[in-house]
């Protein structure tokens, strides 16, 4: 199979579980990244922390810088065009029959169980991307720095109506002050 071929069908798979949001890729992206050996978990976080700045769908923006560190400029048009292709013939799918099944007793009910299995999924990418981080486990169990901004940071979110990009550019510049220290 052909590195093009190889990016496609990656990246093809992770549509599914976006329904979640971008965020509930993660998993399976990390699962990719291993798989092929694209990327190590420390240059898909960071390639995240850059998708989650710049404007746009978390998801998309992940899968054109990933695809773009894959295979340069074709990497992440194939990478960007695979991850949203089958997401739009969805969308314009259940965009026809939406408004006929909104109220359906089961249509609610399917919703109902995909909330919790969503965030589900998202606590788990957040504490697999923390421990792959050496924020928590490992030798010193805590990377105390690194948690009290994680703490910082979500206590903010929760108490403040801050836009998350500003947190994120706080973050980044919190972090070079810690490393001059």
């Amino acid at each position: 199979m052909s590195m093009f071929e190889s990016v496609f069908v990656a990246f093809s798979k992770l549509w599914i579980v976006i329904f979640g949001g971008g965020y509930a890729m993660l998993p399976l992206l990390q699962t990719e990244m291993k798989t092929h050996g694209w990327l190590s978990t420390s240059q898909l976080t960071d390639s995240i922390a850059v998708s989650a700045m710049a404007p746009g769908p978390i998801a998309t923006n992940t899968a054109a810088i990933v695809g773009f560190k894959i295979d340069g400029i074709w990497g992440a048009l194939i990478a960007s065009i695979a991850l949203t292709l089958p997401s739009l013939l969805v969308i314009l799918l259940v965009g026809k029959v939406l408004g006929k099944l909104q109220e359906h007793r089961n249509f609610k009910a399917a919703f109902y169980g995909l909330r919790p299995a969503i965030i589900g999924v998202i606590i788990f990418a957040a504490i697999n991307f923390a421990v792959s981080n050496h924020i928590i486990g490992g030798r010193n169990i805590l990377d105390i720095k690194s948690a009290i901004l994680m703490i910082v940071a979500f206590v903010i979110l929760i108490r403040t109506k801050l836009h998350p990009v500003y947190l994120i550019i706080a973050a980044a510049l919190i972090g070079i002050l810690l490393s001059v220290i």
